[in-house]
């Protein structure tokens, strides 16, 4: 999923292209932390439901 380039991409100033760089790189994290936590809660509940048979 890439983040659509402004208009004037080619353009931007080093400023803007690292900002927009950091933007990418934390939603990046985000999802990385959000994809864990899913993957953790389902061990959890597997572990769980073993646990009780």
């Amino acid at each position: 999923m890439a983040e659509p380039l402004p208009p004037d991409a080619d353009h931007l100033s080093r400023a803007q292209s690292e900002q927009l760089e950091r933007r990418r790189r934390g939603r990046n994290w985000a999802i990385f932390i959000v994809l864990a936590a899913l993957a953790a809660l389902f061990y959890a509940i597997t572990m769980v439901k073993m646990a009780h048979q």
